[in-house]
């Protein structure tokens, strides 16, 4: 699987933040980025067959009835279990971490300086495990 065909959705409520995620990943990288503003957006596109979702925790900024990243993150996993998810959020809570790990996160990602640094290490990570895991599906020969 090269970058090219690989397919990343962020999501996140606050429009400049999540317009400068994009642009950092456009310019850092070949993927194909897709954005959402709300997580009911990107429940609304999982068609699309994303390979790595960036998930804000707090959704609420536009729509004070927003389902939060958790309540998303489910759905998400509903829809398709195998989907990595990316928690990316301001709050510096280890509670709060610890309940997205507990909702099946791939990981969590407090939003600061070195959150790009991270968030590109992050999905290097979960490339490498889903190259691995079609390696051995083929050497097995499952689909």
């Amino acid at each position: 699987m090269n970058n090219k065909n690989v397919k990343i959705f962020l999501v996140d409520d606050n429009a400049l933040y999540l317009k400068s995620l994009e642009l950092e990943f456009k310019e850092q990288t070949e993927f194909i980025i897709e954005t959402y503003a709300t997580g009911e957006l990107c429940i609304q596109n999982l068609t699309h067959n994303p390979n790595v979702i960036i998930l804000d925790y707090l959704l609420d900024s536009v729509d004070k009835n927003a389902m939060n990243g958790v309540k998303i993150m489910d759905k998400i996993k509903a829809f398709n279990q195998d989907i990595p998810i990316v928690i990316l959020s301001s709050q510096n809570n280890i509670d709060v971490a610890v309940n997205c790990m507990h909702h099946r996160a791939f990981d969590y990602v407090e939003k600061s300086e070195t959150a790009m640094v991270r968030l590109n290490k992050i999905i290097k990570k979960i490339l490498s495990y889903q190259k691995a895991e079609m390696d051995l599906n083929r050497q097995f020969g499952y689909q």
